[in-house]
C-alpha cells in the first residue's frame, strides 16, 4: 500500500490495513535499525511544546537511517516569538526539510500545518486532540507483547479527557475486537466524540473510578499522566492529580499474560517499586518509538 507523501495528523488518517503495514516494517526495522536510505534527506522537527521521548526517538530513528535533522526544541527561539503566523513558519521550514515533525499546544494544529506544507506533516502531538506516533508505538507494543491486537481487554487509566494518546489508541484500537477497561476520576472521562469509534464499531467499554476492580480482568494496563498543563483552572488539577497509583502489590491476582503501559513522563501513577517486575514493560515501549517511526519516515518518503 503506497503512503508516499501521506501526512500523519490523525490516527483516522491511516486504515486498518496501513496501520499493519506500519508495524510489520517496524518489525524490520527493529531487527535492522541502522541503514542509510535516508541518506541526503533532511528532517525538520518543530517542538512548541517540551517534548524527551518523541522527539529524540524522531531524531534517533532519522540519524540511525544515515538522514539529518533540523529544527528547534522551542518556540521561544524561533521566529513565532516575533509574530510569524504558524503558516508562514510551516510555509518556510518546507523549503528546507523532505518531511516536517511537528508538536504544538493548539488542537487542529497539525491539520492547518498540512494544509500549507508543501512536504508531508507528522504530527507529534496537538494539544489534547491526538498523538498519532505514540499510537502507533503502543500499538506495535500491544501486538509485540500480546502476539495479537484482537480479542484484548485493555484498561485506559487516569487523565482520558484530556489525554491524546489515549483518544488516538482508542480510534485505533476499535479496529480490532478490543474490550475497553476506561478508569478514571469522574471530571476525567473519555470524551463522547472518543467514545462514538468504540459504539459504531459495536464494542463494549465499561467505566470505572476504582483501579482495583479492572487489575484482574485485563491483558494490558495504560497508565497516563494527570495534565497539569491541560487544567485552565489550577483547583481542578489539585483536586485529582493524585487519584491513581499502581504499586506492585495491586498486581496480585493479575493475568499471567498482562503487561503495564505508559507514555510517559510518569509523575507518581506508578510506584517505582513495579519498575523491576516482568509485567512492567513501559522502558520498552519507549525504545520501540524508534523503530515504529523509522517506519513511518520510511513509508512517507517512499522508501520502504
Amino acid at each position: 500500500m503506497n503512503m508516499k507523501n501521506k501526512s500523519l495528523i490523525s490516527i483516522n488518517d491511516f486504515n486498518k490495513e496501513e496501520l499493519l503495514q506500519i508495524l510489520d516494517l517496524a518489525t524490520y526495522f527493529e531487527q535492522n535499525p541502522h541503514q542509510k536510505i535516508l541518506e541526503g534527506y533532511v528532517v525538520a522537527t518543530l517542538f512548541f511544546e517540551p517534548s524527551t521521548r518523541t522527539r529524540l526517538s524522531f531524531e534517533s530513528a532519522v540519524n540511525r537511517l544515515g538522514g539529518r535533522v533540523i529544527g528547534f526544541t522551542d518556540a521561544a527561539v524561533s521566529s513565532t516569538s516575533k509574530g510569524e503566523s504558524l503558516a508562514d513558519t510551516i510555509r518556510t521550514v518546507s523549503n528546507y526539510a523532505d518531511l516536517i515533525v511537528m508538536r504544538h499546544p493548539i488542537e487542529g494544529s497539525a491539520r492547518w500545518a498540512s494544509e500549507v506544507a508543501s512536504v508531508p506533516i507528522i504530527n507529534a502531538g496537538d494539544g489534547s486532540n491526538q498523538h498519532p506516533t505514540q499510537c502507533l508505538l503502543d500499538l506495535f507494543t500491544i501486538r509485540q507483547t500480546q502476539g495479537t491486537l484482537d480479542h484484548l481487554d485493555i484498561a485506559f487509566v487516569g487523565d482520558l479527557k484530556y489525554g491524546r494518546t489515549v483518544h488516538s489508541n482508542v480510534i485505533a484500537l476499535s479496529n480490532f475486537q478490543t474490550t475497553f477497561h476506561l478508569v478514571s476520576p469522574e471530571e476525567l472521562k473519555l470524551p463522547s466524540a472518543v467514545k462514538m469509534h468504540i459504539k459504531s464499531n459495536n464494542l463494549q467499554y465499561y467505566q470505572y473510578t476504582q483501579l482495583e476492580e479492572v487489575i484482574p480482568k485485563v491483558d494490558i494496563i495504560y497508565m497516563t499522566r494527570i495534565q497539569r498543563e491541560r487544567f485552565a483552572d489550577p483547583i481542578e488539577y489539585e483536586r485529582v492529580k493524585n487519584s491513581y497509583t499502581l504499586t506492585k502489590k495491586m498486581l496480585e491476582g493479575s493475568k499471567e499474560n498482562l503487561k503495564i503501559l505508559h507514555p510517559l513522563p510518569r509523575v507518581n501513577e506508578i510506584s517505582i517499586d513495579v519498575d523491576a517486575d516482568p509485567r512492567a514493560y513501559y522502558f520498552k515501549q519507549a525504545l520501540n518509538g524508534v523503530y515504529v517511526r523509522q517506519a513511518l519516515i520510511a513509508s512517507i518518503l517512499g522508501l520502504a
